[in-house]
């Protein structure tokens, strides 16, 4: 497809901004990859490789290393933040002091900051003065950096408030091997992007103990039901969680050897402490900073979270995976459609 040649920054030289330069390389745009790290710069400018995020995969020369943020926004419009969470408001203030003209902001990664309870479209607003923001578009779904690298066929939505620019995004990245769907529901988007890592998490531990595809299959289904009842009491339309955003990403996270969150759940399922997981991890797992969000939102607005409130005590609190795992089993018996009764009442009441 004909396409006009974009200047682009990616602010994060991790495995998921470095897996989206390739694809934003692919389609013919000049990509600068910044990350804080010079010796990996130096690396990806002198050897085209990322061989800590990336192994196996050669760059083009068309992505281009960057270790000073000035240098890397010069000229452009048009930033992708794929930097974690915990890391966002930080990158946000740096870029300020050195930018003077409007960016449109295109967050890829997924969490919801504990405390505050902003979804990371809502911190980049809370940050970012007006006058240097432009639009806030946030990429998410079923999408592994490793799968994405190696050109694997990938769909993803893009979300925001203004849809011109969630179009004008899709038209940036979609090509043969990776597409790109709209979603006018930025809540929904963030929601389920962000509470599908905590239910990896779970899943993770239930292998990780052993119990096999019976378990883990119905945690998915009773994850899936809690993002959603969460997610419409925060504004999203339901049948977004039917789509990539939702059942998608829940899925691959769930199911896959390359999902960091489902990996550091089974390592706490074989019995390993949360800082000894973290630590062997070696990279951010978003899914445990998400859960003390998600157990902050069940309570503020009065949501039955079951599995993320266990995760919580889990994580937090140091239950036992066992024991966690039977209170969830033990639950009193409810009825499988109040959760979809609910949520059709509450949208017909709206």
């Amino acid at each position: 497809m004909n396409r006009k040649k974009e200047k682009v920054a990616v602010i994060g030289a991790g495995s998921w901004g470095t897996a989206l330069a390739l694809v934003l390389a692919d389609n013919g745009h000049e990509v600068r990859l910044w990350g804080h790290n010079e010796a990996q710069i130096e690396e990806i400018n002198q050897f085209h490789t990322n061989k800590k995020y990336l192994p196996e995969i050669l760059l083009p020369d068309t992505i281009k290393g960057y270790s000073s943020l000035a240098e890397a926004l010069e000229g452009l419009e048009l930033i992708v933040l794929a930097v974690p969470t915990k890391a966002i408001r930080e990158v946000l203030r740096n870029i300020i002091e050195v930018r003077t003209e409007p960016l449109t902001v295109v967050h890829v990664s997924k969490g919801i900051e504990p405390d505050s309870l902003l979804r990371i479209s809502e911190i980049i607003e809370q940050e970012m003065p007006q006058h240097l923001l432009k639009d806030v578009v946030v990429l998410s779904g079923p999408s592994h950096a490793e799968e994405v690298s190696l050109r694997h066929p990938t769909t993803v939505a893009v979300s925001s408030k203004n849809m011109d620019a969630a179009e004008a995004v899709q038209d940036l990245f979609i090509n043969n091997n990776f597409r790109v769907y709209t979603n006018p529901d930025i809540i929904g988007v963030e929601i389920g992007g962000a509470l599908k890592n905590i239910i990896a998490l779970a899943a993770g531990i239930s292998d990780g103990l052993g119990f096999g595809d019976n378990a883990k299959a119905a945690l998915m289904t009773r994850g899936l039901a809690e993002i959603a009842r969460l997610g419409t009491k925060m504004g999203a339309n339901p049948l977004t969680f039917s789509g990539l955003a939702g059942i998608g990403d829940l899925i691959v996270t769930c199911t896959s050897v390359h999902s960091r969150n489902w990996r550091a759940g089974n390592l706490l399922g074989k019995g390993q402490s949360l800082d000894e997981v973290l630590e062997n991890m070696g990279m951010v797992v978003e899914g445990v900073r998400t859960t003390k969000a998600a157990y902050q939102l069940s309570q503020k607005y009065d949501v039955s979270m079951p599995i993320s409130n266990v995760l919580y005590n889990l994580l937090f609190n140091n239950i036992n995976p066992n024991d966690a795992v039977e209170s969830l089993m033990g639950r009193v018996k409810t009825f499988e459609m109040d959760d979809l009764v609910n949520i059709l009442d509450e949208r017909l009441n709206d």
